[in-house]
């Protein structure tokens, strides 16, 4: 009787899906983040475990969306937006407020579908853009803006402004890499540059406004508004050259940084680590930013190429809006540090991203048909 082996073909080709670069990189920043955790959260018993389950789910979602080739991902655009949409709109009338933002709802469990929509929307153009690829038109491209601004009014409303900003950046990206020229681009840019001021700032809520401001000047209400603000660019200048040492942050384990396990937790990282620590987080960012430009340009498709470089755009966004509000240079939105921030909505989000670049890179041998 003839001994079955270890199918290694199958290992190799189902389990053994991850890109050995990424791997690394995001096994090092979340190394770096439990640390950060750990000291961040010490008063605040179970977040490391909590956060080292939540890794868990991400990873296997990871490991799912990495099975899926791009092929047959885009099959399921569709369905997926039409649903997020569905959630959006039920959130809209059945949703849960909390602290004054209308965004979960409960099916069950309580889930914010505005997440789902930062790989939904891009999902759905780069669907559409490849049903186009060879005979695109202008009014391509105003489809194409029809269906990144429904999502983007329904989160806005809620009012979730960094989730909305973080689906934009996405579905730019998708729109601009479809073939968006830039003579287009930069005469969008002049008109935003004249509507922000006269047609959207009015309709921003006064919270969000006030955001803006204290962003232009925190010392305005340095005992209220901007305290936050100036609290966390204490920490990140305070830290030095070196920083003050591991566990010996003073400005989070006095309670002066605020949400310090999640979206202040640079400010942490960089008290305790200094700006030796920064260069290598950074520079571990900007790593994988290259990486997953490389796994773009390297698509078989078009559709796997817009996909990646959305997924792109999201681990960029997420990292420079979270370091521009803890340092000042960006209004504070609520956007987490990826991969280190506590959590486990985002980190299933970045999972997925993670996942479809696996893909992408899995099957960049595949001739288009």
């Amino acid at each position: 009787m003839q001994k079955r082996g270890i199918n290694w073909h199958f290992i190799r080709s189902h389990i053994l899906v991850f890109d050995a670069t990424l791997a690394i990189l995001i096994f090092l920043i979340m190394s770096i983040g439990i640390i950060t955790l750990y000291s961040a959260g010490i008063d605040f018993p179970g977040r490391v475990e909590d956060q080292m389950r939540n890794i868990l789910v991400s990873f296997v979602i990871m490991w799912i969306m990495a099975n899926v080739p791009p092929q047959t991902l885009m099959r399921f655009a569709i369905p997926i937006y039409t649903f997020g949409i569905a959630l959006l709109l039920a959130v809209a009338v059945f949703g849960l407020v909390k602290k004054g933002s209308r965004r979960w709802i409960n099916v069950g469990m309580t889930i914010q579908p505005s997440e789902m929509m930062k790989i939904a929307t891009p999902l759905m153009l780069a669907w559409y853009f490849q049903k186009r690829e060879g005979a695109l038109r202008w009014r391509d491209f105003v489809i194409a803006a029809v269906i990144l601004g429904i999502p983007v009014a329904l989160i806005a409303k809620q009012p979730d402004l960094g989730t909305a900003m973080l689906v934009v950046a996405a579905g730019f990206t998708v729109v601009f890499l479809a073939g968006l020229s830039w003579k287009f681009l930069i005469s969008l840019s002049l008109a935003a540059a004249v509507i922000v001021p006269t047609v959207v700032w009015p309709m921003l809520h006064d919270y969000q406004r006030d955001r803006v401001l204290t962003m232009l000047d925190p010392n305005r209400d340095p005992l209220g508004k901007g305290f936050h603000i100036i609290q966390s660019t204490i920490a990140v200048g305070s830290g030095g050259l070196h920083g003050k040492g591991y566990l010996k942050g003073t400005q989070s384990h006095l309670e002066f940084i605020p949400e310090h396990t999640t979206d202040f937790i640079f400010a942490v990282f960089s008290e305790e680590f200094g700006f030796v620590g920064n260069v290598i987080l950074v520079s571990l960012y900007f790593l994988l930013i290259i990486r997953c430009l490389m796994i773009a340009a390297n698509a078989p498709t078009m559709f796997a190429r817009l996909m990646a470089g959305a997924v792109t755009m999201i681990f960029f966004t997420y990292a420079f809006v979270n370091m521009g509000m803890v340092s000042g240079i960006v209004p504070v939105v609520g956007v987490p540090l990826p991969f280190m921030s506590y959590g486990g909505t985002a980190l299933v989000t970045l999972g997925m991203g993670l996942g479809i670049m696996m893909s992408v890179q899995r099957n960049r041998k595949l001739v288009q048909t």
